[in-house]
């Protein structure tokens, strides 16, 4: 699977309660989170992403609470992957869980810029900056961590697997 879409870029250290803050946590609808995500730091952000693009971060992208919320806002938003540098763990976690592909990329990661256009192999691990022309090596998914985002996440991976049997 591949996606192509355009950058939006953010620093180092971007925490959850920054990803959607948490007086919108009063509903867990992905919708409602959606018109909300990123707008301390962005707040642009909800009304200019567009289905496909991709979220590029520094280092500790995550980190913070360990609610789900924040994930499901960057989901919901239309970003089709978020690259860092590297993650927090439980961010890391509960994205796979909800089916937000995530990919840590340090090069990648310091060398694109916002309103780059990338292009991401999900089987291979190669992202493509077509802005730039470079390409760099991310480790690809994992078949399980595959089946899991392709399924849209691990409730419905689960549901797909247990209807099978």
């Amino acid at each position: 699977m591949k996606v192509k879409g355009l950058v939006h870029k953010y620093a180092d250290n971007v925490d959850t309660d920054v990803i959607i803050p948490a007086r919108y946590l009063n509903s867990a609808d992905p919708e409602h989170l959606r018109q909300h995500c990123m707008e301390d730091i962005d707040s642009g952000f909800a009304s200019r992403v567009s289905e496909g693009d991709i979220m590029v971060a520094g280092k500790n992208f995550g980190c913070g609470s360990s609610r789900e919320h924040a994930p499901v806002a960057i989901k919901a938003s239309g970003i089709a992957l978020v690259i860092a540098e590297d993650f927090a763990r439980i961010f890391y976690r509960n994205s796979i869980n909800v089916g937000l592909p995530i990919l840590e990329c340090p090069e990648a990661a310091r060398a694109v810029q916002a309103g780059d256009e990338l292009e991401v192999d999900f089987d291979t691990g190669v992202i493509t900056d077509l802005t730039l022309g470079q390409t760099w090596q991310a480790r690809p998914f994992p078949e399980f961590i595959k089946n899991i985002i392709d399924a849209g996440g691990l409730l419905d991976y689960t549901r797909k697997k247990l209807s099978n049997e």
